[in-house]
């Protein structure tokens, strides 16, 4: 299913899929709109992630990857910093040396943070050279999607992750599926196609997605010996 710098990095580090990525990949390759409802630990973020990654890596493999935001990840303040870094950063750089290492060109994959606390300096550094991977408030989604430039700088996109989507889903602070749907025809030449994620428990059950994937426990994964 992945390129093979992205299955050897996820095999080295991880080994196997757990329950939510083994069932959720199938259902994103297909380009559904997709609710992963797990506990925490269960991986359902890197579901939602690596196969919208692993497009991008084949992309910059072949050389076709364009100077466009293809994906935008969306997730509450108070969890952003840890989530570009245990969901992004890592996996990116990780991945650059996995390339190395199989003697692959590392892939040129460029990554944005857009919050309210963004410089104009950086907006518009930002709007010459896109990300390709844009991370976002739901805030600061809203505001995009409100303005002409913002819906203008998502013209390209294939995919919108919201990851916790039950914590936002009930105040406003993010546009909800069915909005997605008219923001995607209204910026871009095809729909979006979306995943979101929710803790199992809270789960929504008007989320708008036509594929839900839920369990209500199992163990976390852990990563294998550093030896192994």
């Amino acid at each position: 299913m992945f390129h093979p710098v992205v299955d050897a990095w996820f095999r080295r580090r991880f080994t196997d899929p757990t329950p939510v990525q083994a069932m959720g990949w199938p259902a994103i390759a297909e380009g559904r709109d997709v609710l992963l409802a797990a506990p925490t630990g269960s991986g359902k973020t890197l579901a939602a992630f690596l196969y919208c990654l692993d497009a991008l890596v084949r992309e910059s493999m072949e050389g076709t990857l364009e100077d466009r935001t293809e994906i935008v990840y969306v997730s509450p303040l108070k969890a952003l910093s840890n989530d570009i870094r245990r969901n992004l950063e890592e996996p990116l750089g990780e991945l650059a040396a996995m390339a190395s290492d199989l003697g692959m060109r590392p892939p040129a994959i460029r990554t944005a943070v857009r919050t309210g606390d963004t410089s104009a300096t950086e907006r518009r550094q930002g709007a010459k050279r896109p990300p390709h991977v844009l991370v976002t408030t739901p805030e600061s989604f809203y505001i995009l999607l409100t303005s002409e430039s913002g819906r203008r700088s998502l013209a390209a996109t294939r995919t919108v992750i919201v990851d916790e989507i039950h914590a936002v889903a009930g105040d406003k602070r993010v546009p909800s599926p069915p909005s997605w749907t008219w923001a995607s025809g209204a910026t871009s030449t095809s729909p979006w196609k979306c995943c979101a994620t929710s803790w199992g428990r809270c789960a929504p059950t008007s989320s708008g997605a036509r594929s839900t994937i839920a369990w209500p426990s199992w163990p976390a994964r852990t990563a294998p010996p550093s030896s192994s």
